[in-house]
């Protein structure tokens, strides 16, 4: 078949990490592109698979149709495959987002409260020494 098409969009790993944690995030950022590869390896080998076993349902085109046709249901496939895999990507990064604002969210109500908190017990301590005094 002719020239296979290139893999779904590689995402931006993180920058600014804190120092210390370079050598392991880097590991797992490289075995993710090395994991996405070579899935979508196998997806292009399924595509061509699966496009000259739809082009045997056609003996009588010649050749050159044939291969033509297998070039047209492989593409069509990867497309297909590219247009999943950025739906997911999309999908996990409006969830990212969603569970930030909701950690964000909950961490604003931590610390409201454990200033509440800090601040009654601080009034607790103040006003029994003034009502003496």
């Amino acid at each position: 078949m002719g020239g296979r098409q290139r893999p779904p969009r590689a995402r931006n790993p993180r920058r600014g990490r804190p120092a210390g944690s370079g050598g392991r995030a880097v590991s797992r950022v490289e075995f993710a592109r090395i994991e996405g590869f070579l899935a979508w390896e196998a997806e292009v080998a399924a595509a061509e698979r699966d496009a000259r076993v739809f082009a045997e349902q056609f003996p009588w085109l010649p050749p050159a149709e044939r291969e033509s046709l297998e070039q047209a249901y492989a593409a069509d496939r990867l497309r297909y495959a590219e247009e999943v895999v950025d739906r997911a990507v999309e999908r996990c990064r409006h969830l990212a987002a969603r569970y930030r604002a909701e950690c964000h969210r909950i961490c604003t109500r931590w610390a409201a409260l454990c200033l509440s908190v800090t601040l009654a017990a601080a009034l607790f301590a103040v006003v029994p020494a003034a009502l003496r005094g």
